[in-house]
């Protein structure tokens, strides 16, 4: 069993000193490894990982309300279009047979599949990110590229513009838009960090940013001139 909990940070008279206190547990059956919030209901949230299910749960319940049906045995990620009404997983399909797999759109409420021919390509894709004003969304994928979509249906792929020069190679590296959206960000295996114009998807600069693999990148929400990153080196980073 595996337990989720979520907690709180109470007030303080030093940053260093917050506190949280435990607002939501639940026991899950299976190991999780990607979770989402609802965008528009903060007691739900999604979450997948080392099952063929992804479910919905309700904190204020403590029950499952929806659950998602899918022929693989790990969702890599998932992500809610806008408006909360839609959501993507990544799973870990990859075999001749299995483009209807990689890239899964669902209906939340429902729970029903929109569509399950997204991406055709045989490469997974540990990370999923929208684009914050765009109708688009993008994937990280094992191919060595990030690839760009349209969020709306039947969500097809740009096959005239794709994100190159960075490195995956089987590890779970994260890619982000900047909170105005003309950046790209994406993590590499080699350590590097790579912004990419979003219009061109030119390479604008890199960052040596980590010994190993940096996983992660990713904008302060409200200051868009820092930025933190991760690496499997045990180092967390915060640049201007």
């Amino acid at each position: 069993m595996v337990v989720v909990e979520f907690r709180k940070q109470q007030p303080s008279r030093s940053l260093s000193k917050l506190r949280g206190t435990q607002m939501f547990s639940i026991r899950n059956d299976f190991r999780i490894s990607a979770l989402m919030f609802h965008p528009l209901d903060p007691n739900i949230f999604i979450c997948g990982g080392f099952s063929p299910e992804v479910k919905a749960w309700d904190m204020r319940s403590s029950k499952v309300i929806k659950v998602y049906k899918a022929a693989v045995q790990q969702t890599l990620d998932i992500m809610f279009l806008p408006g909360g009404k839609e959501f993507l997983t990544s799973t870990d399909a990859v075999s001749q047979d299995s483009a209807d797999r990689t890239i899964i759109a669902w209906d939340f409420d429902t729970a029903a599949k929109i569509s399950n021919q997204i991406f055709h390509e045989r490469y997974t894709c540990p990370s999923l990110a929208t684009h914050p004003k765009e109708p688009v969304f993008v994937a990280q994928t094992n191919g060595n590229y990030v690839a760009l979509f349209s969020s709306l249906r039947p969500y097809r792929i740009n096959n005239k513009k794709r994100y190159e020069g960075h490195k995956v190679e089987g590890f779970a590296v994260g890619c982000e838009f900047s909170p105005d959206g003309m950046l790209l960000v994406s993590g590499s295996s080699d350590g590097k960090v790579f912004f990419y114009n979003y219009r061109t998807s030119h390479i604008i600069r890199t960052l040596y940013a980590h010994r190993e693999a940096c996983v992660s990148a990713t904008f302060h929400p409200l200051l868009p001139s820092l930025l933190a990153t991760c690496g499997w080196d045990g180092e967390v980073k915060v640049w201007q």
